[in-house]
């Protein structure tokens, strides 16, 4: 049976180990704060937003919460965006997804200036990922919480074999390009790629990020690969479950994250854990 990933109390150890890094800033003078931005109503999106904005409140980072209508045009938004820019007290800006369908999310990112791109998906800050450039710059919240949770289990990266399902650009790209850097042999796939079962069963590290519920079983997993689940869907009993299907594949794979607790509490203290960083490079280069 594999050993289960603990995405909890690992958030609480960086969590304890943020609240330390601001109430040191704070001594120095330095604030850190974040803005999150959220456009409609959609309801898991203001649960994640006010769950972000209370652990930043709890961790003395200073958060504003800018909610939006449904129907704000994009050019109210970018203005809002530009405020932030140009607001010296906040670090690090984030826009919820999904945006209404009116807002074009490519535009919006790129408006975000690349300093204060808490979630790391400005093209310069991604160019730097993918260069593997020795620099300060943020990276997308989840893949930075998944390489942590890698490097606190000793799971080994140098040559082994990773298959990430799933290619968006909040959690798919990134992804590639750090495990890339750390010297593993990365296979990207979708769930319409080919064979997958017989892709997923090469990898010694699978992770999957496709939104289907279930779409990993234990038929899919090499026996002993450590698997990351970062799918998390509701079904229709209100049950929250991952994109992989745990109870079969718990039996087979060496470790795995558990949904919830697995992923999702690091996101969020990899986002605040970010946050500092960025006022602290603002600060101190």
């Amino acid at each position: 049976m594999a050993t289960i990933i603990d995405g909890r109390a690992l958030a609480k150890k960086i969590n304890a180990q943020t609240h330390k890094r601001v109430a040191k800033l704070n001594q120095q003078g330095i604030h850190p704060g974040i803005a999150v931005v959220i456009a409609g109503d959609d309801s898991a999106s203001l649960i994640y937003t006010r769950n972000k904005h209370k652990k930043a409140m709890k961790l003395g980072i200073n958060s504003i919460l800018r909610k939006f209508p449904r129907d704000i045009s994009q050019n109210e938004l970018l203005a809002e965006i530009d405020n932030l820019n140009k607001d010296d007290s906040i670090d690090a800006i984030l826009v919820q997804q999904p945006l209404p369908p009116q807002i074009d999310q490519k535009t919006i990112t790129n408006a975000i200036l690349p300093e204060k791109d808490v979630d790391g998906l400005n093209p310069l800050n991604l160019g730097k990922l993918f260069a593997n450039q020795n620099t300060n710059h943020p990276i997308a919240c989840t893949p930075r919480g998944i390489m942590r949770m890698l490097k606190e289990y000793e799971v080994q990266l140098k040559g082994q074999n990773a298959v990430i399902v799933g290619r968006s650009i909040l959690v798919g790209k990134p992804l590639l390009a750090l495990l890339n850097n750390a010297d593993a042999t990365v296979t990207m796939a979708g769930r319409n790629t080919r064979d997958l079962t017989k892709l997923t069963q090469t990898a010694d590290i699978l992770i999957v990020a496709a939104g289907v519920p279930h779409l990993i079983g234990a038929a899919d997993v090499k026996a002993g690969a450590t698997v990351i689940d970062v799918g998390i869907n509701r079904l229709s009993t209100g049950k929250l479950t991952g994109d992989v299907d745990f109870d079969s594949v718990k039996e087979k794979a060496g470790l795995i994250t558990p949904v919830p607790g697995g992923v999702g509490p690091m996101t969020i203290a990899t986002l605040m854990e970010q946050t500092v960083d960025l006022a602290q490079w603002r600060h101190h280069g």
